[in-house]
């Protein structure tokens, strides 16, 4: 019935790349399966050089709370690029829907053509940089509403709200079950031994992921308990940043057989789902988090995950019931070395943890959400009759 309500418009989706990171990934299951159903839906990005990347990775950091130094040069190439694709780009879509701050400028075209403009902010901006965010808020306030994943991560504005969570599709090549066989072909490929617990934190390098961090607290558990800790994650177009980080992280871990630090291209869903899967606990130490997909994947599978309390984690991290819920080095590693210890207790939480998934983060309640959301922007009421 949704569908059909939806039927007879055009979503057009703008975000700033097709592959790498959350959104993206996102965006790829989530076009072809509402098309399927009826519902005209097409994806476009923007054009913006490594400059203007470096300048919205900025504004990321930024939205996150990490002080950046962002100069009114950097303000102006935003702008300067917002124009450049409001001139180039073509806009036909019933309902514009844009995707975290990159695209946000694009706005401006709703005097010109009117239609339905939602922003869906992907990032926790519960203490943002109040300059960057009084910047792209000029902007923000023009949409018909904005859409955030948790309630503290909304802000006030003078728009409609909506609070929906990002998804994983089971059916994908990084969620589907896999055989042992695939999973054994990725452990050799990379240099992995099955006989050893394995921590693994799926990542793009990004500081806010704590690379760093990470590798601490393993450290601190290494002298207790013989392990190894993998490191897998790749680069994104849009975050020029990473591989800086990338450098880093193997610079520091040069020297520690026990560690291995994998670049994995953005189309290697099955390898991930293998290093998933053949890890005995999946870790996710951000700094600062939007949502985290990785936990809601490692969660599917039934692992046991230790998490930082930040951002959108502690909605799929129920501590002690689906996972375990740190705030230090020194905390990840004491909740590595009590999973370790007992795997019967790591066991039941990653069996809670996929329950959890099940009811609140897949596919197909994302989409529903979104359909619902579609509908209510012709309406004024917050009641939905179908």
């Amino acid at each position: 019935m949704l569908t059909e309500k939806s039927s007879g418009k055009v979503v057009q989706i703008i975000n700033s790349t097709f592959i790498g990171g959350g959104v993206a990934e996102i965006l790829e299951h989530m076009v072809p399966l509402l098309n399927q159903l009826g519902v005209d839906v097409r994806w476009n990005v923007i054009n913006g050089s490594d400059e203007f990347f470096e300048v919205t990775k900025k504004f990321h950091n930024a939205l996150h709370g990490k002080h950046e130094k962002i100069s009114p040069r950097d303000f102006a190439l935003f702008s300067e690029v917002t124009e450049r694709n409001l001139e180039e780009m073509s806009f036909y879509g019933d309902i514009v829907f844009v995707h975290d701050p990159q695209p946000v400028g694009l706005i401006a075209k709703k005097k010109e053509i009117g239609k339905k403009w939602v922003w869906r902010c992907h990032i926790d901006v519960s203490s943002p940089d109040r300059k960057v965010w009084r910047f792209l808020r000029g902007f923000i306030v023009d949409y018909d509403a904005a859409v955030f994943s948790a309630p503290n991560f909304a802000q006030q504005l003078p728009i409609r709200q909506f609070l929906i969570t990002p998804s994983i599709d089971p059916l994908s090549d990084k969620n589907k079950e896999l055989d042992s066989g695939t999973i054994d072909t990725v452990l050799a490929k990379y240099g992995l031994v099955s006989d050893k617990p394995m921590i693994t934190q799926i990542s793009r390098f990004d500081r806010l992921k704590d690379p760093l961090g990470v590798i601490e607290a393993f450290e601190m558990v290494r002298k207790s308990i013989d392990c190894q800790l993998v490191l897998a994650g790749g680069t994104a177009t849009d975050d020029p940043e990473s591989e800086e980080v990338l450098e880093e992280v193997r610079k520091r871990v040069e020297e520690n057989p026990d560690i291995h630090v994998l670049l994995v291209p953005p189309e290697s869903d099955i390898e991930i789902n293998a290093l998933q899967r053949a890890a005995t606990i999946i870790i996710q130490k951000s700094l600062k988090e939007g949502f985290g997909l990785t936990i809601s994947e490692a969660l599917w599978k039934a692992k046991p995950v230790v998490a930082s309390a930040v951002g959108g984690i502690p909605l799929q991290v129920k501590n002690k019931f689906t996972g375990l819920l740190c705030y230090t080095v020194e905390g990840a590693a004491y909740a590595l070395k009590q999973l370790l210890s007992n795997p019967e207790y790591a066991n039941w939480l990653g069996q809670n943890g996929k329950e959890h998934v099940k009811q609140n983060f897949l596919i197909t309640g994302h989409l529903k959400d979104y359909l619902l959301m579609f509908l209510s922007l012709d309406q004024t009421s917050d009641v939905i009759y179908l």
